[in-house]
């Protein structure tokens, strides 16, 4: 149990000392990795449901003649592109939330030399104790903006490749007989 309390204690010495804006990247990751948890999620357990929901559908559908082959052309790409939506659902929000991480690492860095500024204003240069809280809280935001960031980029360029297989995979020829 003492670990557990050690534990949250540094995270909230971290936390302290990186300043408010820390909170901000904090809860800005939190939402980045909910929705790149849930992309992932998507493509392990509910991608192939709704891609085996289409092929049924086109499976049971009455032959096609040359009144309705156009229809049917029509009603596959209809489906193709509701297959596609659902494979790119919260990705451009994933790279928004990739490119809030830098800008919000650098509002921690000008709210930190805004207070390193006000040290030196009330109390001159000659106190560095004083003066290195406010640099601590300058960098520690900015640094955690880009290791959030460098992550996000590293996982969406992931999630974008697998979305582009499963698009590649949906459009074989094998998907095309049933038109």
């Amino acid at each position: 149990m003492t670990y557990i309390y050690y534990f949250f204690e540094v995270i909230q010495n971290f936390m302290d000392k990186g300043g408010g804006v820390l909170y901000l990247i904090f809860f800005l990751l939190l939402a980045l990795w909910f929705y790149i948890i849930e992309r992932f999620w998507y493509f392990r357990f509910s991608f192939k449901k709704d891609t085996q929901l289409v092929l049924n559908k086109w499976q049971k559908r009455p032959p096609a003649n040359s009144v309705t082959s156009s229809l049917y052309l029509r009603m596959w790409k209809a489906d193709l592109s509701g297959l596609r939506l659902l494979l790119n659902k919260n990705i451009p929000a994933i790279k928004v939330l990739v490119a809030l991480c830098p800008l919000m690492g650098l509002l921690g860095t000008v709210t930190g030399m805004v207070a390193v500024f006000e040290v030196m204003a009330e109390v001159g240069t000659g106190n560095a104790r004083l003066m290195a809280s406010g640099i601590s809280m300058a960098t520690i935001p900015t640094m955690a903006g880009m290791v959030g960031a460098l992550s996000g980029i590293f996982v969406s360029r992931v999630l974008e490749n697998r979305v582009q297989f499963y698009l590649r995979q949906i459009q074989q020829p094998r998907w095309m007989d049933y038109r």
